[in-house]
């Protein structure tokens, strides 16, 4: 088996909550009293432009929710969804480690709006654990389509059995997969470790 040199990390679902996701959308329907169905099918028309770089949050809520005269402001709804992003902090915690260790590239390779991605970059200091970030915002294609992986690989120069890739959604695993990466489902910090640990890749300590 060849040795791993580059690791790649979904973020939401895996180092923090998800970002803007479907349960965050129905929470925003209920506390702004907003119609569902509008909702979800005016968010599903523009997802994609969103998620790939080529609508802001701005132009984002203009066509989702501010098409219409809304009883509550802008900024109120900005504020709700940047609400919507927490830590994991045992996972951060790992992540920690693992960037102590310098043994590995790092790499994040998430589906996120650019708006929200900066905000939790910074936010929960992100550049901290991560080398690079191969967002859809900035590589203008999303998960699971085979063209962000090939790039993922393309940009560090990394051969895919030289790499793990770790996500919380078992689809978004199979065209790694297909390409020869290594993968892992999220489903806790301790069998991370565990599957990390098969693959030959060592966490640095705990202190």
């Amino acid at each position: 088996m060849a040795e791993v040199t580059a690791l790649f990390f979904d973020i939401g679902g895996v180092l923090l909550t998800n970002g803007w996701d479907r349960d965050s959308r129905e929470l925003a329907a209920q506390k702004f009293h907003l119609d569902w169905q509008q909702f979800e099918e005016r968010h599903e028309l523009v997802l994609h432009a969103f998620e790939t770089g080529r609508l802001g949050l701005d132009e984002y809520l203009e066509k989702v929710i501010f098409y219409c005269k809304r009883e509550f402001t802008r900024q109120e709804f900005k504020g709700f969804i940047y609400s919507q992003a927490q830590a994991m902090p045992e996972s951060l915690e790992f992540m920690r480690r693992l960037a102590k260790a310098r043994r590995y590239l790092i790499s994040a390779l998430n589906n996120e709006s650019r708006d929200l991605n900066a905000y939790r970059i910074e936010t929960f200091h992100l550049r901290d654990y991560f080398d690079v970030f191969l967002s859809s915002c900035y590589l203008g294609v999303r998960k699971p389509d085979e063209a962000i992986y090939k790039l993922a690989l393309s940009i560090t120069q990394r051969k895919g059995e030289e790499t793990v890739f770790v996500d919380d959604r078992a689809l978004n695993l199979e065209c790694a997969q297909e390409l020869g990466m290594h993968t892992i489902q999220f489903k806790s910090v301790t069998q991370l470790g565990e599957e990390l640990g098969k693959l030959g890749v060592a966490i640095g300590a705990t202190a």
